[in-house]
């Protein structure tokens, strides 16, 4: 179902649906985690800060980052494995953000195993603003077809 190796170019760009943060979200991402820091908690203490009210953790966005990129099955059943996994937080997002992930394929490299092969992709998360929250870069063991 999902894309193999050789059906990514590099620089070829996808793009996911998008999604919008809920306060339901942090909470059950704060329980989860056991973050409860007040920069996601606490909305009193929270109007006194840069941000003015309370923000998403960096955590979470990034989960829904790979979960938008998994529903779209580009990577259903050809995944090897997950190998690098890179964030830089560049702004908050709010609740009530919506959000979609960008991905561009950066580079392919071929392994000494012919079924499988390296890709890394620029994986950004973007609101609804066009403002890029979290720049990413992941890289992924591929299958390759006739594997």
């Amino acid at each position: 179902m999902g894309l193999y190796f050789e059906d990514f170019e590099e620089g070829r760009d996808y793009v996911t649906r998008a999604r919008t943060i809920t306060e339901a979200d942090v909470v059950a991402f704060a329980g989860l985690s056991g973050d409860y820091n007040q920069l996601h908690t606490d909305a009193e203490a929270m109007k006194a800060s840069p941000f003015g009210e309370r923000i998403a953790h960096g955590m979470l966005v990034s989960s829904i980052a790979t979960g938008l990129q998994s529903q779209m099955g580009w990577f259903e059943g050809t995944t090897v494995a997950l190998l690098e996994v890179l964030f830089r937080f560049k702004a908050p997002v709010k609740f009530g953000d919506t959000v979609h992930l960008a991905i561009s394929v950066k580079e392919k490299r071929e392994t000494s195993k012919p079924d499988r092969g390296i890709l890394i992709v620029n994986a950004n998360v973007v609101n609804q603003h066009g403002e890029t929250v979290i720049e990413g870069q992941w890289t992924t063991m591929m299958k390759r077809k006739g594997a």
